[in-house]
């Protein structure tokens, strides 16, 4: 990476290096289980979130923040961040669901190296390949995890592959998979990542995964899905916030196989004119909370990749009470005002979450599009 304007004192990026063996595989509960201890993952990203907090590296000094869930069969969680609305920097200009990336324009080469926290490792990487949206590149060295400077939340972080390549903003294999792998080696239920693509609210045209803590069980981690390729993971989750193509593992066995899933999936959006975004969150299997015998479910979580296809939207809409990135969709709504904080309604955030998304024929049709092609 590129140095940036370095301040005297500012802190270094702690090499994290892991294997398999710093992965929780008994997901912790909302319940306070034995396993929800933090990880080392978790104290490494958290004490050195804040500390750059207490450097005053962010745009905004992050206090606790109004949330609620909503009255209604969603659970949607709503949550005031007023300076997230008026202090972050304004999102480039989007014009292709191809656009290349642009050197000139604001880009992760210029962050000031004390936002960086963590080099994030596999230990005795073997360099696999992986398909994706930039023709196939080898798995980074390493991740870089660094903080957003404009906060959704406490831990809101940034996981960057090799920044120097100038990678645009179009999901690969190997960053998804380094982000699944991240999301194993946190022991928070809450500890979610995702993806917003060109068109779909993409604020920057520098390959990155978002990463954060919400302390919130969300719909989207047990809700019941529609089987599509059974052979590939492959299901159409339907009765939640915004119905999305969800890929499944059990283990980090799987996560190799749904990373390149996933991308071909993704790509194949971009190839039909859409746009997408991704969720990723511990989740249960395809068949809900209720699969599987006896009680302790939560141990037999996996994770869950939510993709959703929408229309490409490009630029801010005007009017619009919020965007529909990949937050929205997933069912948590950081709003802007404290009025629409206050009076917003099931119904009202549905509709505008939904309006973006295609209408349930088409996305049937495309669902089989994509067991076709995954099954080939």
């Amino acid at each position: 990476m590129a140095a940036a304007s370095e301040a005297p004192g500012d802190p270094s990026p702690q090499d994290f290096v892991y294997g398999e063996e710093d992965f929780v595989l008994q997901g912790a509960g909302w319940g306070g289980e034995p396993g929800s201890a933090p990880s080392r993952f978790d104290r490494a990203l958290l004490e050195g979130w804040s500390d750059r907090m207490e450097r005053g590296l962010f745009r905004y000094r992050l206090g606790p923040l109004p949330t609620r869930v909503l009255p209604g069969p969603m659970s949607l969680v709503a949550q005031l961040n007023v300076q997230r609305g008026t202090e972050r920097r304004p999102p480039q200009a989007v014009l292709s669901l191809r656009q290349p990336f642009d050197p000139r324009a604001f880009n992760f080469t210029r962050m000031r190296p004390g936002e960086v926290l963590l080099r994030l490792r596999r230990a005795a990487d073997e360099g696999e390949g992986g398909g994706g949206g930039d023709g196939g590149a080898v798995a980074p060295d390493h991740l870089l995890v660094a903080i957003n400077v404009s906060p959704l939340e406490r831990g809101h972080v940034l996981l960057l592959p090799e920044p120097g390549r100038g990678l645009p903003q179009a999901l690969t294999a190997p960053l998804l998979r380094g982000g699944l792998e991240a999301a194993l080696l946190s022991a928070h239920p809450g500890f979610r990542l995702g993806f917003n693509g060109l068109g779909a609210c993409a604020s920057l045209n520098h390959l990155h995964l978002h990463a954060f803590y919400l302390g919130r069980p969300l719909l989207v981690e047990s809700a019941p899905a529609q089987p599509l390729c059974p052979a590939r993971g492959l299901s159409l989750l339907r009765d939640v916030p915004a119905p999305a193509f969800l890929f499944y593992a059990a283990g980090p066995a799987g996560l190799e196989a749904l990373a390149r899933d996933v991308c071909r999936a993704a790509e194949h959006l971009t190839d039909t004119g859409l746009a997408y975004n991704v969720f990723v969150t511990r989740g249960d299997p395809p068949e809900g909370a209720g699969a599987g015998a006896g009680a302790g479910a939560g141990a037999r979580r996996g994770l869950r990749v939510l993709l959703w296809a929408r229309r490409p939207s490009f630029g801010a809409k005007a009017g619009a009470a919020f965007n529909v990135a990949l937050c929205e969709l997933a069912g948590y709504l950081p709003l802007p005002a404290a009025p629409l904080f206050r009076d917003i309604t099931e119904a009202e955030a549905l509709r505008a979450i939904r309006e973006h998304l295609l209408p349930e024929p088409q996305l049937l049709r495309l669902g089989e599009d994509l067991a076709r092609l995954l099954a080939g």
